[in-house]
């Protein structure tokens, strides 16, 4: 009965997942990938023989080269991911928080606002990420025309790497946060509504009830919603590649649009972005079992 979901399983996530790991212990590049060079004489036959450059094992090499920054900016492209992955989650969820309160509560045409702020999420990231960079755009964009019309001057957004990264954060919170606001709305409408009923009995302020009824009963909801951000996150590789560009001079890559780039780019050096994707992957599982032992240190077991 499971035999498929082994099989599709195997091929679409195992071996990748371990070919990558095993290139990462190579040398293997685009220019020595092949084992014989064959050639062709004039009379139509062909002859190979072994490329003394063909590519190898070299165990941690890749590894050693990568994190002493001899090879590639590990540390800075490190930093550069922390930046972007702490400052989008954070405003995903307390905007979505807020929008969740929000919506919560009978409003007129609640409905037609859910539908609106779920849109973001419908929309393609690349076409979203279009949009947003059309509106940075130096000359012809909408936040340089606002700026024009109060009386300040316009900015150069991708001139530099703080207002460059702040597009990119921008843009991700937009599309983010509607994924944050339905999980969180769904979590709050699972609570009983006679927890809120006792308290404002009791004389709760809305402030009270909210920080001693809600945020409790959202706290597996809000666990795992950010577990899930964070990963996604990290991994956000359209918003950066197609808004900032890394500009400027690359000083906004994050590892996952780096790894990209040292595979496809120039002479594409298949061991290289490997090496990145091992180190990404794992990032994200010591975060995953420090973050689970955390929510089981609290009771929150899942």
């Amino acid at each position: 009965m499971v035999a498929p979901v082994v099989v599709v399983l195997s091929v679409l996530i195992i071996y990748p997942l371990v070919r990558g790991v095993f290139l990462s212990f190579t040398n293997l590049t685009e220019a020595n990938q092949l084992a014989e060079i064959c050639t062709k004489s004039i009379t139509g036959s062909e002859s190979c023989k072994a490329n003394p450059e063909a590519w190898h094992m070299v165990g941690f090499d890749n590894y050693v080269d990568v994190l002493s920054g001899k090879v590639g900016q590990f540390w800075q492209w490190l930093g550069v991911t922390l930046i972007w992955t702490i400052g989008c989650v954070v405003f995903h969820y307390t905007i979505g928080l807020g929008l969740a309160v929000m919506l919560n509560r009978p409003m007129w045409g609640r409905g037609v606002y859910r539908v609106l702020l779920i849109l973001p999420w419908a929309v393609p990231a690349f076409v979203s990420a279009f949009a947003w960079k059309f509106m940075f755009n130096e000359k012809f964009g909408l936040f340089n025309a606002l700026l024009t019309k109060v009386g300040l001057d316009p900015v150069e957004w991708f001139s530099d790497w703080k207002t460059s990264l702040l597009t990119a954060i921008l843009t991700n919170i937009w599309l983010g946060v509607p994924f944050m606001m339905v999980a969180l709305l769904g979590g709050m409408q699972t609570i009983p509504t006679e927890q809120y009923e006792a308290a404002e009995i009791d004389g709760a302020s809305p402030w009270q009830r909210f920080v001693s009824i809600t945020l409790p009963g959202l706290r597996s909801v809000s666990m795992t919603v950010i577990l899930l951000g964070t990963i996604w996150t990290f991994n956000m590789f359209p918003v950066i590649f197609l808004v900032t560009q890394g500009q400027p001079a690359g000083q906004t890559e994050i590892l996952v649009t780096g790894s990209f780039r040292a595979a496809f780019e120039g002479i594409r050096n298949y061991s290289l972005a490997s090496t990145y994707g091992v180190l990404i992957l794992s990032i994200l599982l010591v975060f995953s079992v420090f973050y689970r032992r955390m929510l089981r240190k609290q009771g929150e077991v899942w």
